[in-house]
């Protein structure tokens, strides 16, 4: 089966084309499918649209949120609903065409687990939209080590498999092929075509920008460090505690050999304060290695994944 889901904002004016386009492209394709629409706490007539297409066609699920999550958690609820082995995100605002979905099966069929759609051609503002969108794209790509030209591109296709324990927070759904990647997945993208916004307006701002960059940098320490997060804080500690005794080394040697006194200089200070900060960032790093067994060994996780097997009838003790 396949599952489209999309998450909805005060996208009233929308609603009625979105189904018809979706579901004119997907009864093309002779497969069961479901399309979910998440509304994410709409304050115009979304939901009455809602209620009126689920009434319409049973193959229309909707899931109403008690208010405003997001766009991540919105995105959330619709995996957690969806019951098809394909998912397959997008807006509601119709600038995603569903009329590229059959291109993007046809290449996931290829072997594919996550087919990105890349809006190569894209009708937003060229410098507040478009400039931005290639910078941090670019910047993501590098960080993360996934090449996409498009993280920001709703219209992607995934096999549940390889994002079924995912768990999204924050503005992280745009890093979905990032965690799949974890999972071992083979990931490659396709340029889709992207319409200019016919209803409403956008609700991306310049605060949604900083929020991705420190989600990104939470992307980047559970990519490296979710299970050796003593490498992160042991770092950290050890080159607090080397400026700590090279400050002390220092000031001793103003003391007795330059006859320059202790309260003359910061140093002491300094000796103090990063050593402090030394130790307690070994403490954490300690702590936090802790956590990470307990999170492990209590819930029986784990710690590798496996893709297949030959000749082998039972789990591992």
């Amino acid at each position: 089966m396949i599952s489209i889901i999309v998450p909805i904002y005060n996208e009233q004016d929308s609603l009625a084309n979105l189904y018809e386009q979706v579901s004119d492209v997907l009864q093309a394709l002779n497969r069961p499918w479901e399309l979910i629409l998440v509304n994410d706490g709409s304050t115009d007539r979304s939901k009455d649209r809602l209620d009126e297409l689920s009434a319409r066609d049973t193959a229309v699920k909707v899931v109403s949120l008690r208010r405003n999550f997001g766009q991540t958690a919105a995105m959330m609820a619709g995996l957690d609903y969806a019951r098809g082995d394909i998912i397959i995100p997008m807006d509601g605002d119709l600038q995603n065409d569903p009329r590229d979905i059959p291109r993007l099966l046809d290449k996931l069929e290829e072997g594919f687990d996550v087919v990105s759609g890349w809006r190569k051609d894209r009708k937003d503002s060229p410098v507040k939209r478009v400039f931005l969108s290639r910078l941090a794209n670019s910047i993501i790509s590098f960080i993360s080590g996934v090449s996409l030209h498009d993280y920001g591109c709703s219209l992607k296709v995934y096999r549940k498999d390889v994002i079924k324990n995912i768990k999204l927070y924050g503005e992280m759904h745009r890093f979905i092929p990032i965690y799949a990647s974890w999972f071992g997945a083979r990931i490659t993208e396709i340029p889709v075509t992207h319409h200019p916004r016919r209803h409403g307006q956008s609700k991306y701002g310049v605060e949604r920008t900083l929020k991705v960059i420190f989600d990104l940098m939470v992307v980047k320490f559970l990519s490296k460090y979710s299970q050796k997060p003593m490498y992160i804080f042991g770092a950290v500690g050890l080159a607090s505690l080397t400026i700590s005794f090279l400050s002390g080394v220092w000031a001793l040697y103003l003391k007795f050999v330059e006859q320059v006194s202790f309260i003359s200089t910061p140093l002491p200070l300094l000796v103090v304060m990063t050593g402090i900060t030394g130790f307690m960032c070994i403490l954490m790093g300690l702590l936090a290695e802790l956590i990470i067994r307990t999170y492990y060994e209590s819930q029986g996780k784990p710690v590798y994944l496996v893709g297949e097997t030959r000749n082998i009838t039972r789990k591992p003790d």
